[in-house]
């Protein structure tokens, strides 16, 4: 097992035990409040023209309850198979770890908002506010904890790669190909997304790749952490 880093001594007991199961209620609460007043998640997006200029500054952690999608029975299994590959990662890597690698993708976003909004004005100059008010609303539902998720599946796939699931509950596939064709489809969206789309893709999976660096340059294999 890795030694604990002096990061990890001093601030591994405040990791969240867990912290797969508090995600999920955050999108229980989304849901929620999308079936009672939908136009309430209007206000919880993670907006940064709405945070800077209109001083609503809980837009920086309201985005997380907002859902990524409408909710179905497939909804239900996506949860579940998230709740499934987060546990997983978190008793390979560790809760602080495992913490570290959640927080870091939600911090990543919200800087990666920021810097969307900044290079909307370098492209566009000074937009008239209610233009700029109704551009930046549309675009805040790009940043979601949706491509968060997909974070967490490609680190699963990199940690598991010969594992097999059930596509469509029928068809086995290994962890890697699922891994290698979401990467493939994130390259796309970034090629042929909006510059919102691009800055969310791109500022989620910042993890990943530290991720990726680090298990590289580590001594920690994969196979070691199956084992684990």
């Amino acid at each position: 097992m890795k030694p604990m880093s002096n990061f990890e001594k001093k601030f591994g007991k405040y990791a969240i035990r867990n912290i797969s199961l508090v995600l999920i209620l955050f999108y229980a609460c989304g849901y929620l409040i999308s079936w009672i007043n939908p136009v309430m998640l209007n206000y919880l997006t993670l907006n940064p023209y709405a945070i800077l200029f209109k001083g609503q500054v809980w837009r920086l952690v309201t985005w997380l309850i907002v859902p990524p999608e409408s909710f179905d029975f497939f909804t239900l299994i996506m949860l579940y198979f998230y709740y499934s590959i987060g546990t997983s990662l978190e008793r390979a890597w560790g809760t602080y770890r495992y913490n570290v690698y959640i927080f870091s993708g939600i911090l990543f976003t919200v800087v990666g908002s920021f810097l969307c909004m900044g290079v909307v004005y370098l492209m566009y100059g000074s937009l008239p506010t209610e233009i700029a008010s109704a551009y930046f609303y549309s675009g805040s539902y790009a940043f979601s904890t949706y491509y968060i998720n997909l974070s967490i599946f490609l680190a699963f796939a990199a940690t598991y790669p010969d594992m097999q699931v059930l596509l469509m509950f029928v068809i086995p596939v290994k962890v890697k190909w699922m891994g290698i064709l979401d990467a493939v489809l994130m390259l796309y969206y970034v090629i042929k997304g909006g510059v919102f789309t691009r800055f969310a893709i791109i500022a989620s999976l910042l993890n990943f790749v530290l991720y990726f660096y680090r298990l590289h340059r580590s001594r920690i294999s994969p196979k070691q952490m199956h084992r684990r």
